[in-house]
C-alpha cells in the first residue's frame, strides 16, 4: 500500500473499480478504508453486471446492500434451473424494488435449461415489483427470460413507467400471452418509447397507426419474433400501414426473426415490401429461397444483417448470390449450411461494408464461428 498522502484519489480508484467484476470489487472493498469508500461510491455502481452463478453464498448481502441505491442500470445473469442462482437473483431484484430512486435500466440474462413445467412465478413477481417501484425506468430487456410474459406485466409497466424508452418482450417462449390491446395501452402511457420488441401476435394495425401518429416521439426500433402458433394466426399488417409508419419515422429499423412454427403462407403475410427490415433471421421449416429472394428485391436499401438456417441447395446459393448483388450495404451475413464458393465471392465482392460472415465451403464441427473482416 502507498503511504499516507500517496494514495490515489477516490475518483481515480472509482474509475478503476467500476470496470471490475463483482468478485474483485468485494475484494477491493476489504483492502482498506479508502478502497472501501471508493468501491462503494455511486460512480462504481451506475452500470453494474452481476452474475448470480458466480456469487458465493452470502456475498450479495450485506456487501451489495450498501450499494443498491447507486445501481441505475443492471445486467443480471442467472440460471433458472439452479436453485441457489435463481434465489440470489430474485432476492436481489426484490431488494432493488425497495431502493430509491430505483433502476433506470434492467436486462435479465438467463442461461442453462429452463426447468420443465416452470412458469417462473417467483422471477416474474420480482420483475413486477421492480416495474411498480421504478418510476424512472427507461429500459427493460426480457428477451433472455425463458418464461411466458403476459398482459399483466405489460399493463404494470404502462401504469408505473411513463418514462420508458425501450421494452423488449420478444423472448424465446413458444406461447405469446401479450395481447395487442395491452401493447396499445403501453404506447399510450409511454409516449417517449423509442424501441419495442414483441411477438408478432402482440402487434396490431391499430398499434402501427398509434406509432405513426403526428404527436409521437421519434421511434427507432421494432423487433418482431415470429415463433409460436399465435404468431402464425396473427392477422396481416397492411403494407400501407407500414408505409405510413416509415414516412413518419424515416430512421425506423425493423428486425424480423422467423422461426419454424411459421408456415409458408404466414411468411408471405409478414414480409411486406414497405417494412424497413434491417435484420432478417430465417429459420424456417418451409421454403427459405423465396424469403431470401423477397428480401433482395424489397430490402436492398435497408438490410444490414442476414442470418439463414436452412438445408443447403443450389437454389439457396443462387438466391444468396442475388441478394449479395443487391444488398450492398450488408454488415453481417451468417448462413448455417454449406455454400458454394461463388456465394462467398459474391458477398466479398459486392458488400464492401461487410464486417463479419459465416459462409462455410465444407462441413466443420459446430459451433461455427464467424469470420471478422479486417
Amino acid at each position: 500500500m502507498a503511504e499516507t498522502g500517496k494514495q490515489l484519489p477516490e475518483e481515480v480508484l472509482a474509475l478503476i473499480f467500476r470496470h471490475l467484476p463483482l468478485w474483485d470489487r468485494a475484494s477491493a472493498a476489504r483492502v482498506c478504508r479508502a478502497w472501501a469508500a471508493a468501491a462503494t461510491c455511486s460512480a462504481v455502481w451506475h452500470h453494474t453486471n452481476i452474475s448470480c452463478d458466480c456469487v458465493r453464498e452470502g456475498m450479495l448481502p450485506p456487501y451489495l446492500s450498501a450499494c443498491l441505491d447507486h445501481v441505475h442500470n443492471l445486467r443480471l445473469e442467472f440460471e433458472p434451473s439452479k436453485e441457489p442462482s435463481r434465489r440470489a437473483a430474485t432476492e436481489l431484484l426484490t431488494a432493488l424494488a425497495g431502493c430509491s430512486p430505483g433502476l433506470r435500466g434492467l436486462c435479465l440474462e438467463c442461461s442453462g435449461e429452463k426447468p420443465l413445467f416452470d412458469a417462473g412465478r417467483d422471477v416474474l413477481d420480482a420483475v413486477h415489483a421492480i416495474c411498480q417501484a421504478a418510476r424512472e425506468l427507461h429500459h427493460l430487456d426480457l428477451r433472455r427470460l425463458p418464461f411466458t410474459l403476459d398482459n399483466e406485466l405489460v399493463l404494470q409497466v404502462a401504469r408505473s413507467c411513463p418514462e420508458l424508452r425501450s421494452l423488449f418482450l420478444n423472448n424465446s417462449t413458444l406461447v405469446s400471452s401479450v395481447g395487442p390491446g395491452s401493447v396499445l395501452k403501453l404506447l399510450e402511457a409511454c409516449p417517449r418509447l423509442r424501441a419495442l420488441g414483441l411477438h408478432l401476435a402482440s402487434l396490431s394495425h391499430t398499434a402501427l397507426e398509434a406509432l405513426a401518429a403526428p404527436c409521437r416521439a421519434p421511434f427507432a426500433l421494432l423487433a418482431l419474433r415470429c415463433a409460436c402458433p399465435e404468431d402464425a394466426r396473427a392477422p396481416p399488417l397492411p403494407n400501407e400501414a407500414w408505409a405510413r409508419l416509415r414516412r413518419r419515422h424515416p430512421g425506423l429499423a425493423v428486425e424480423l426473426e422467423l422461426e419454424p412454427a411459421l408456415p409458408a403462407e404466414s411468411v408471405t403475410r409478414v414480409l411486406q415490401p414497405a417494412v424497413p427490415v434491417t435484420a432478417l433471421r430465417l429459420c424456417l421449416s418451409a421454403d427459405t429461397v423465396g424469403p431470401v429472394h423477397f428480401a433482395a428485391q424489397h430490402y436492398a436499401t435497408t438490410l444490414r444483417v442476414l442470418e439463414v438456417r436452412a438445408a443447403a441447395s443450389a437454389e439457396l446459393d443462387t438466391a444468396l448470390e442475388f441478394l449479395a448483388a443487391r444488398c450492398t450495404d450488408l454488415r453481417e451475413v451468417h448462413c448455417f449450411c454449406v455454400v458454394r464458393p461463388s456465394v462467398l465471392h459474391a458477398f466479398r465482392t459486392h458488400c464492401p461494408c461487410l464486417r463479419s460472415y459465416t459462409l462455410k465451403l465444407m462441413r466443420e464441427p459446430h459451433p461455427w464461428r464467424p469470420i471478422l473482416v479486417a
